[in-house]
């Protein structure tokens, strides 16, 4: 009889949403971590991660684009998470200011086993000092203000993410997924991130042409 394999950690990923969130930086990590099984398996084996989205509140987000979004969780009932996702969007802006997603943000980091960032939601982790010392990088438009507000970060340009070891940023909105698989080429090898990505349909950007930071 043939032994079973043993069985794989299934990692909780929470990504965190917010009225004028980027669709695409949250949604595209949560297509990547929901799709991501084993390389050469198929879309029916067991999920890698379980993914799910968490906002202040239990009410319906508003998204950049008019997108309404019911999460799964609130920053007070959720299950324990191993990754974090934090993404950007017009309303990083109001949430920087907001002193009580700020400090679930650092309380979740002293916790998982990596937080990561999309887009401006770089500037969330910055609030609380998560990229003191560390390179970093965000949405391109972004990049002069990030150097104004935070010159204790080494903010990096023309990349796709910035692998710190337990903090992973991404520039605007499509990097996220090249982060996403970036982050299950570390986990789980780079074969079944690019199982991933085909399942997709999306041409990746992983190891050797890779336009990413990594420590």
């Amino acid at each position: 009889m043939r032994a079973k394999s043993p069985a794989r950690k299934v990692r909780t990923v929470g990504i965190l949403i917010f009225d004028d969130v980027e669709v695409l930086d949250f949604c595209g990590p949560f297509e990547v971590f929901s799709v991501a099984r084993a390389a050469g398996g198929n879309g029916e084996d067991a999920p890698l991660f379980q993914v799910i989205t968490i906002a202040e509140r239990a009410r319906t987000v508003k998204c950049v684009g008019g997108l309404l979004v019911q999460p799964h969780a609130t920053i007070g009932d959720h299950p324990p998470l191993d990754i974090l996702v934090v993404p950007g969007g017009f309303g990083t802006r109001r949430e920087r200011l907001n002193p009580v997603l700020l400090d679930w943000i650092a309380a979740q980091d002293e916790q998982t086993e990596l937080t990561t960032s999309v887009c401006t939601g770089a500037f969330l982790l910055a609030e609380r000092g998560l990229l003191d010392g560390r390179r970093a990088t965000t949405h391109w438009s972004a990049i002069d203000r990030m150097r104004e507000l935070y010159p204790q970060i080494e903010v990096v340009t023309d990349v796709r993410y910035v692998d710190e070891g337990r903090i992973v940023t991404s520039a605007g909105i499509s990097a996220g997924i090249d982060m996403s698989l970036h982050i299950i080429t570390r986990l789980h090898g780079e074969e079944t991130a690019r199982w991933t990505a085909r399942r997709m349909e999306y041409e990746p950007r992983l190891s050797g042409g890779t336009p990413g930071v990594s420590s």
